[in-house]
């Protein structure tokens, strides 16, 4: 085999690259791309998921705690409702009259 010389307008390889470095760093960025655009599925769709759970959680506490919260606000009411008719019946108690 002998070697023959390219033609003229045939480009030839004068030095040598190395291309560790400039691959290592594309690699990088490919990378970080990738986890930036996982991430952001990620946030969009734990954002979605989380606040669904949430709702979830608190319609189910209110559920549980309306029986309590009815029971103390009728407490409240009636106190309220008591004190205020006594103190209508029995003007004495309050020092004067009625507030209008």
């Amino acid at each position: 085999m002998t070697q023959r010389q390219p033609p003229r307008y045939v480009p030839t390889l004068t030095e040598v690259v190395r291309t560790g470095a400039a691959s290592g760093t594309v690699d990088r960025l490919a990378e970080e791309q990738l986890v930036h655009r996982i991430m952001q599925r990620i946030d969009l769709t734990l954002d979605r998921r989380l606040r669904e759970a949430i709702a979830s959680v608190v319609l189910e506490h209110s559920r549980q705690l309306a029986p309590a919260l009815r029971e103390e606000i009728e407490a409240v009411v009636a106190t309220a409702v008591s004190e205020a008719l006594a103190e209508e019946l029995d003007p004495s108690r309050t020092g004067g009259a009625p507030p209008r």
